[in-house]
């Protein structure tokens, strides 16, 4: 798969930065020395960090390098590493460990979770946000369009394969006997979008990736345009023109008591 587009990504940094800061704001560890912000992005996340604890040595890890050039322009006083989030290992024990919208592209999460827990220091916070919308019409539709004849043979259903989540009641249980006292809380936001073709301009840079990448510029174009038509009627606009588009989000902050 191609590498991430930043300049894609941040049309709409103002909604991806919306749950990134509610979720910094359930953050209650005290004295936060060492932060890490896994799947940093281009850094609107870790800055989020960094003017939270000016003070801590704040850290952004990322797969793509072309969201940490980004993010090291933006953020020049925090440190930026290239890394796997499922091998990434603190070099001292960290106060927060945030992922947000990060997390969704990995799987065995009964293994993951508790090895992030286990790199922090007592009191801290494993923070973390992920969408939780495989359901909702606009990626319901794109696993469609991919299934039929048209297009089953030029995209693998790997490629739509995002990772299924676990329940709400497994988080909090594997989280619970990681040693941590666990808030957990689901939101849907609901974005005000100009057209259903935003909401493709929105997808192209998260969940249309897989879908895409194995595709050239002419059938990229032919997959979206059929889309696009079954998104029409799956987002009707509202009273003035807009769309709405539904955006349910999973959060979870887990503080390591013992």
């Amino acid at each position: 798969m191609q590498d991430w587009n930043p300049q894609l990504y941040r049309q709409f940094e103002s909604e991806r930065t919306r749950p990134a800061r509610e979720l910094l704001t359930r953050i209650a560890t005290p004295d936060v020395r060492y932060a890490t912000d896994l799947g940093c992005g281009p850094g609107n996340s870790t800055e989020l960090l960094a003017q939270a604890w000016p003070e801590a040595i704040v850290t952004g890890i990322d797969s793509s390098e072309a969201m940490l050039e980004q993010a090291r322009e933006r953020l020049p006083d925090c440190r930026f590493a290239q890394a796997d989030i499922r091998h990434w290992l603190a070099e001292q024990p960290q106060q927060v460990i945030y992922a947000n919208a990060s997390l969704q592209w990995l799987g065995d999460h009964q293994t993951l979770l508790p090895h992030l827990v286990s790199q922090l220091d007592i009191g801290g916070s494993l923070a973390i946000q992920m969408p939780d919308n495989l359901e909702e019409p606009s990626h319901r539709l794109m696993r469609e369009v991919a299934a039929t004849e048209r297009w089953r043979t030029h995209i693998s259903p790997q490629a739509a394969d995002r990772k299924r989540l676990l329940t709400t009641e497994q988080y909090y249980d594997l989280l619970n006997d990681a040693g941590c006292e666990v808030d957990i809380w689901r939101t849907t936001y609901y974005h005000v979008m100009s057209d259903a073709q935003a909401i493709i301009t929105w997808l192209r840079a998260t969940g249309l990736r897989p879908f895409l990448a194995g595709l050239d510029e002419s059938q990229q174009k032919a997959f979206l345009a059929e889309y696009h038509q079954r998104l029409i009627p799956a987002y009707p606009s509202r009273s003035n023109g807009k769309v709405l588009l539904a955006f349910p989000r999973l959060f979870m902050v887990a503080m390591k008591t013992r």
